[in-house]
Order: structure tokens, then sequence, then C-alpha cells
């Protein structure tokens, strides 16, 4: 990406200054190397979201920006209902409520250096993966909505997990005012037999360990410790959302002439939040919210499971759960006074800085967990939010490393077989049903996750607290 379109407005801060139909201007946080490597697209989507109606402040980019549908993958922007802001199914994306949870197990590498290969069979055999992947649940018509309603809570109330859990999960693990009506019944149809699977292309379920911490005093409140085994759980709402991000966004584009609002995209199909076509969509991206959270929950069940026949001295608590494609209703503040702002983090994570009203009294003192998936083979990342992230974009960090390259360019250049021998070799086992789907997702087809964390934490967004690397690694 040329550097000169930018303006320095502060340590790894670009300004987009707005011009043409740009309502307010177009921020990205990254290195200038991250920047520089950055596809042309970033920029011109950063700037066509910054034309939508009621947006606010700026349309923002996180470090491991790339190019997505409409927003940016880790795009972020804000919009205010009473000044005609609208919202967009494609600034949430397909797979709504993706996300990342992380587990401790009370383990250290040594405790599971022994089973290291029956384990990642058992996770492998327990936990279905790939596409089209089902369950042994099955949903009839009550059941759906009741989970649609219920998220996490209903996953709980079924069974899967203990009350404990949702106090460490985003909203409690419900979102609130979610309208299972809202939902397709062919959205629902390819939901029914999917509960408990991890689905396809970049969704996981890892065994890491912690190599380095950055932050003794923020990793011990939030239990984190050298050499300790987590599990790191990364999906979403599988093909429900994507057929409610589908639907939706062609009547979004169908109806927003009727609105008077010009698209600089098709692909930013939206609608005014206050019409009924806008209150529907956000009522059923909320049960897809749901969906997802309770897929996580489920997910974690099989995963205690599996453990407690392998290794039954574990222990696996929730350390957070956090979503990165949402549209939330927050309050924040916008020039001196609070204003409520409809905001969404495509590939963006919430990152609420210490004393949010929102976070868990566990984590309300030092700021709440951000969780940064990585790429097999290589890190992810454990931040916190900031008191100055707050102020930057809206309580935002990036989500993972972000891509590089495209999934086709990814599997012309790597063999999977290969690197599954390669990883083997590095002491990292990967399971998948597709060999083809783990060249796609290939550590090289991936920006530096180190050099993005270190952006983020440079920008001010969120603090780094702890590195983890991977030791087992089911794939979808």
């Amino acid at each position: 990406m040329d550097l000169n379109k930018f303006e320095t407005v502060g340590e790894q801060r670009w300004r987009i200054p707005p011009r043409g139909a740009m309502r307010v201007p177009g921020i990205i946080f990254a290195s200038r190397e991250l920047l520089a490597a950055m596809d042309d697209k970033v920029y011109q989507q950063t700037c066509n979201v910054a034309a939508l109606p009621g947006i606010v402040e700026a349309a923002y980019a996180m470090p491991d920006a790339h190019w997505g549908y409409g927003f940016p993958i880790g795009g972020v922007a804000a919009f205010d209902a009473e000044a005609g802001g609208v919202v967009s199914a494609g600034g949430v994306g397909f797979d709504i409520s993706c996300g990342v949870r992380l587990l401790h197990t009370g383990l250290v590498e040594q405790d599971i250096r022994g089973v290291q290969p029956a384990l990642a069979d058992a996770l492998f055999r327990d936990i279905p993966a790939g596409v089209g992947s089902r369950g042994a649940l099955r949903l009839g018509a009550a059941a759906m909505d009741a989970m649609l309603r219920g998220g996490a809570r209903w996953a709980v109330e079924q069974g899967f997990g203990s009350p404990q859990d949702l106090a460490l999960i985003e909203e409690q693990g419900c979102m609130a005012d979610a309208e299972p009506g809202e939902v397709s019944a062919e959205a629902k149809r390819r939901q029914r037999d999917e509960m408990g699977t991890l689905g396809s292309g970049n969704h996981y379920l890892e065994v890491q360990r912690v190599v380095q911490l950055f932050d003794e005093r923020l990793a011990q409140a939030f239990g984190i410790r050298l050499g300790d085994i987590k599990i790191s759980i990364h999906c979403g709402s599988r093909g429900l959302g994507h057929q409610i991000g589908s639907e939706f966004l062609r009547r979004m584009a169908v109806a927003a002439a009727g609105f008077g609002i010009a698209l600089p995209d098709r692909e930013l199909a939206c609608a005014p939040i206050g019409s009924a076509l806008g209150q529907q969509y956000l009522g059923a991206m909320r049960a897809a919210i749901n969906c997802a959270l309770a897929n996580r929950q489920i997910i974690t069940n099989l995963a205690r499971e599996t453990f407690a026949r392998l290794l039954p001295q574990a222990r696996l608590s929730l350390l957070f759960d956090v979503s990165h494609n949402t549209c939330k209703r927050e309050t924040h503040s916008l020039d001196g006074r609070p204003r409520e702002l409809y905001v969404h983090r495509k590939g963006a994570t919430r990152a609420f800085g210490p004393g949010h009203p929102q976070l868990p009294p566990a984590y309300r003192a030092v700021g709440q967990p951000v969780l940064i998936g990585g790429t097999m083979g290589t890190a992810s990342y454990v931040l916190a939010g900031t008191a100055t992230g707050m102020g930057l974009a809206f309580g935002s960090a990036c989500h993972g490393a972000g891509r590089a390259m495209s999934r086709h360019q990814a599997s012309r250049l790597w063999s999977g077989e290969r690197l599954r021998d390669e990883l083997a070799a590095r002491g990292v086992l990967i399971r998948s049903p597709s060999w083809r789907g783990v060249a796609e997702e290939a550590p090289g087809a991936y920006k530096d996750v180190d050099a993005v964390a270190l952006a983020a934490e440079l920008a001010g967004l969120a603090r780094r607290v702890a590195r983890l690397e991977p030791l087992v690694c089911i794939k979808g």
C-alpha cells in the first residue's frame, strides 16, 4: 500500500482525510511494515465505510486488516441511530459471532507429552470438524428457538457445562433481544445438526502452552502462568450465521434505494437502524450470536469429556470467551457526552478497559481479556483492554494474524500433508479431515501475529499479556 495516501497522526496510527463521499476520516492502526504490506483494497473499503450514513468519529481498521466483503476484515465502525445511522450485514460478516474461548487446564507440558498423540486423536474423534460436519445433537423446532434465545445459558441448562462458566462469557453467555422468529427456516435447517461442531476454514481447537509473559500483574489476574497448558476454541455460528448474512445482504441491497441510501459498494448493503428491516436483522443477528455462544459451550463440554478420560487430573475452566463478528448497542463517550451507538466489529475484538461495567467482576479492575487467535504452528496471544483503547476505536482491538494471501494462493504454494509432517517434527500435532484445508491455512498465508500484537499494544488498543504456542491443533 502507498503510505503517501495517509497522514501520520500517532504511533501506529494512519489517517485517511475525508474526501469525496466520506463523512468521517479513516484510521488504520498498524506499523509501517504492516501497513505497507496491506492490500490496497483495505484503503478503499475503509473509505467506503466512512461514507455510510450516521457513522461517527471515524472508520477504523485494525493491525490485522485485510480485504473482506464490504467492510475490511479488521474493520470497526459505530453508527448513531438518532443521526440516521445504519446497520450493515456486511459490517458484521457471514460467520456471525465467530470468536475465541480460552480454557485453563491446570496442567503443564510434561503432563501431556506422554499422551499427546492419543489426546490429538481423541479430540479429533470427539469434536466434529470440517465442511458439513454434524454433531450428535439434533434440535427440533422448539429446542432450536430456545437455543437461539438462550445461547450458552441454554447449553448449560441442557447439561453442557456449569453456571460458573457463564460469568466469564461475553454478555454472560446470552445476547439480549434475540428474535428467533426473524431467523429463516432455511437457516434453522442448516443448523439443526451442526451444534457442537468446529466447521471449516480457520476454525480450530488447540491445546497450547504459555511460552512468554509480558505483564506479570495482568497474567496473574487472568490466571496465566509460564508453562501452563491452555485450550483455545475458535468457531462461530456455522451455517445459520452464514444463511442470515446472505439473506439480509440481499434484502438490504434491494431496499437501499427506498431508504435514500446511495451505496458506495453493493457489498455494504445496509438499512437504517430504526427501520423494520434494520430491527429484523438485529434480532436475527443476536440469535446467531447466541448460536455461536451455545456452540462453543457444547464444544467445551466435549473437550472436558475427552480430557476426563485421558487426563482426569485436568480441570477445564474458562478464562474468557469473546466474539469478533458482531454489531453491539453500546454507550461510548463522544464529544464529551455519553452516546448510544451501534458498534460494528468485523474481524475485530471487543477490548473494554478497566472499570467497564460490562466486564466480569473478576476482570473489572484490570480490563477485559482480549483473545487473539493465531495460525497453526505459530502463536496466539492474550491481551488486555486498556483505558486508552476505549478512546481510540470504541474499545476494540485486532482479532488474529490476518490473512496475507487468499486460500487459493495458499493451496497452490503448500501441501497439507507436508505441513503436517513439518509441524509434527516441531512437536505440533495437526488433525484435520481436509489436507487441502490445512494448506489453505498454512502459517505463511498469514501476517506475522507477533507484529500484529505488538502494533496493537504500541497503538494503545490493548496490552500484551501472554504468548501461547500450539501443541495439538484440531483443524476444520
